[in-house]
């Protein structure tokens, strides 16, 4: 059942990216002929405001075509008031981009809805103190929750985090030790340690980690929303900062997952509750807007270079060129869904 359920969910997030370039599509005037959730064979369809609308056999993704615009043939063109490629670039950048960002905004409404429900955080409870730290030498013990830093609130271990980190000085904590308030200084001191990616990083550290306790965030309106903001553009900026760490060689392409992964990691989330599957299905939804911002010329994003080179030199990149450079991204993108998949198969025997 929760197989069923991820696949549900991809294609809903499918359905939501095609749906924003559709709609940007007849917002400019262009005739959309299918819209598609999957590629290949068609399953099942029907016609609805002129447009063919089709499950398609092979779930990894989805498309719209527009009149005069075809991935398949980049250079099948129509010189009819309703086509896609009559339209002015700047009409077509914002075609292709309703894609991307209507992942985004679906990401920020489950995000929201997270919010509502009342997301879990870590309590800012001190689980293990480091031997010959700053924190030992400051006295801080173990069971010791943080209340302030320097006068300021503390309610989640982020927060704590966030202050130490970006602290230069002596920190005056505020801690709750056995139902007694005492105030602890500690000067943090840099140390090497690894970051997300396994790079070695230097940041300021006191040398104390959570002790795992959590607590549920009863957030406001406005706490709400800024909460689902900060949210989406953390993982937004967390997946581009992955690209760019893979494409750099930080991260080995044995970490690239495929359609697979993306399955498995959502039907493991439907376990756990429909918030866990609401935080994963906004983490893939983000995947999805960034990934097809990428300059692949088979992508959004490639498509989008074309025309901004289309504004710049006030002409349009030759047939050949197009024709050239969509071939070669479409041998970018089958290689990385081929790795993907080799790499979710090897995962599954392992």
């Amino acid at each position: 059942m929760s197989w069923i359920i991820a696949l549900a969910v991809l294609s809903a997030l499918i359905f939501f990216h095609e749906l924003g370039h559709y709609s940007a599509a007849r917002f400019f005037g262009v005739y959309v002929e299918v819209f598609s959730i999957g590629f290949g064979k068609k399953i099942a369809s029907f016609r609805w405001m002129n447009t063919d609308w089709q499950i398609s056999a092979i779930p990894l993704g989805g498309y719209v075509k527009m009149k005069g615009q075809d991935d398949s043939d980049p250079t099948a063109s129509s010189n009819d008031n309703d086509s896609y490629n009559v339209k002015k670039p700047w009409q077509r950048i914002i075609i292709l981009l309703a894609g991307p960002l209507a992942n985004f905004a679906l990401a920020w409404i489950f995000f929201y809805a997270i919010a509502l429900g009342g997301p879990k955080a870590l309590s800012p409870v001190i689980g293990d103190v480091v031997h010959a730290s700053p924190a030992e030498a400051a006295g801080l013990l173990k069971g010791d929750k943080v209340l302030s830093v320097n006068g300021e609130t503390i309610t989640t271990w982020n927060e704590l985090s966030e202050h130490i980190k970006s602290s230069s000085h002596t920190l005056t904590l505020a801690i709750d030790r056995s139902g007694m308030i005492q105030q602890i200084n500690v000067t943090p001191r840099i140390t090497e340690s690894q970051n997300i990616f396994k790079e070695i990083v230097r940041q300021p550290m006191v040398g104390i980690a959570p002790a795992g306790e959590t607590l549920t965030l009863n957030l406001s309106f406005a706490e709400a929303l800024r909460y689902a903001s900060d949210e989406t553009y953390t993982s937004s900026l967390l997946i581009f900062q992955s690209v760019q760490k893979l494409l750099t060689g930080v991260v080995p392409a044995k970490e690239v997952g495929g359609v697979v992964s993306i399955v498995q990691i959502t039907a493991d989330a439907t376990a756990y509750g429909w918030m866990s599957l609401f935080f994963f299905s906004a983490l893939i939804s983000v995947n999805l807007g960034v990934l097809n911002l990428l300059p692949i010329p088979a992508l959004d994003g490639g498509h989008i270079m074309f025309n901004l080179y289309e504004m710049i030199r006030r002409k349009a990149p030759s047939e050949e060129v197009i024709t050239r450079l969509t071939i070669g991204g479409w041998v970018i993108l089958l290689g990385l869904m081929s790795l993907g998949l080799y790499n979710d198969i090897t995962r599954l025997m392992q």
